[in-house]
C-alpha cells in the first residue's frame, strides 16, 4: 500500500459528516421527504360531490360510533362480495352517520347503481340511504 493518505477520508469520518449534515437539514425541515410544504393539502383537494347538493360528510368524516362503523362495514361487505360489479362500484364511498348512509362516487351503469343502492337500502332501510352515485360509462 503506497501513497499518501492526504485526500482520503475514512468511512467513519464521512459518515459522521453526512449524518451531521442531515441532522442540520432535518432541523431546518429541508431534508425530510415526508413533509413537503409545496404539496397540496388533501383537505383542499376537490371533493367528488354533485355541485347542486349541500356539503355532506366525506369519507374522512365517517362517524366513529360502533353502530355506524358496523353499518358501513356490512354495506361495504355486501358490495365487495358481489363479483358482478366493477371495481368502480366496489370503490363507492360509503359514509354512515347517525344511522344515515351516504353513497358517493361513480359506477359504470344504471344496473350497478341500482345494485349498490339496493344493497344499502336492504341493510340500512329505504329512508336511511342518500344516493349520490353518478353513472359514468366507459369511453
Amino acid at each position: 500500500m503506497t501513497g499518501s493518505s492526504v485526500g482520503k477520508i475514512s468511512w467513519p469520518s464521512w459518515a459522521a459528516r453526512d449524518l451531521a449534515l442531515f441532522a442540520v437539514l432535518g432541523a431546518l425541515g429541508l431534508a425530510s421527504p415526508w413533509s413537503r410544504p409545496s404539496e397540496q393539502n388533501p383537505r383542499n383537494a376537490p371533493v367528488s360531490r354533485p355541485s347542486n347538493s349541500p356539503p355532506a360528510a366525506s369519507a374522512d368524516q365517517q362517524a366513529q360510533s360502533t353502530k355506524d362503523r358496523e353499518l358501513a362495514r356490512k354495506i361495504r361487505r355486501a358490495v365487495v362480495t358481489d363479483k358482478s360489479l366493477s371495481i368502480r362500484a366496489h370503490n363507492i364511498k360509503i359514509i354512515a352517520r347517525n344511522g344515515t348512509v351516504t353513497l358517493r362516487g361513480a359506477v359504470r351503469s344504471d344496473q350497478e347503481k341500482n345494485a349498490v343502492t339496493g344493497k344499502a337500502i336492504q341493510i340500512a332501510g329505504a329512508n336511511n340511504v342518500k344516493d349520490e352515485i353518478s353513472v359514468k360509462r366507459k369511453g
